[in-house]
């Protein structure tokens, strides 16, 4: 099975890291977190926006940057709406890492720098400063997803009251 990662540099907003956690356990996304947060992991908004898919996670926690970088190899790569390269444009290996940084701040510039090649961003209209942190980690976990071909997930869904095959539209 295909890993993908996806590495939350210092998260100040508990529900966003909710709901990105939420997306990790519904796409099988493993989730790194960097500190320091802006939040405590016991977090009652954390919580709730997960919901109750925490136990169907593999989550990691880090204390810094350093020690992300320290135990991690990538491949990575880094979403900033400083980047020049369109995130739909790169072709994700087996094991990729996904870096977002803080949202109120993204990630450091330093380390986009360093790694200019492997920036990405998520084109959008001029004078917006950025797409809400879940939902651009949503559209770039998919991407990636969709690129593998949706390993190991469900691509079809079921009705409750009724049967796909037995349903004729009324005209």
């Amino acid at each position: 099975m295909a890993t993908l990662n996806i590495v939350l540099i210092e998260p100040q907003i508990p529900q966003n890291t909710g709901n990105i956690a939420r997306t990790c356990a519904a796409t099988g996304a493993r989730l790194h977190l960097v500190g320091p947060m802006g939040f405590r992991i016991e977090d009652k908004k954390l919580k709730r926006a997960g919901l109750d898919y925490w136990e169907h996670l593999d989550i990691t926690h880090y204390a810094s940057s350093e020690e992300f970088f320290a135990k991690n190899s990538g491949p990575f790569f880094f979403f900033t709406t400083k980047a020049r390269n369109c995130f739909s444009e790169v072709s994700y290996p087996d094991g990729a890492y996904l870096l977002f940084g803080r949202e109120d701040a993204g990630l450091p510039e330093e380390l986009l720098v360093q790694n200019g090649e492997h920036c990405v961003r998520l084109p959008m209209s001029g004078g917006i400063r950025s797409l809400n942190l879940s939902n651009t980690v949503a559209v770039g976990v998919y991407e990636v997803l969709r690129q593998w071909g949706y390993p190991s997930l469900c691509n079809q869904g079921s009705l409750t009251r009724f049967d796909w095959d037995a349903y004729t539209p009324s005209t």
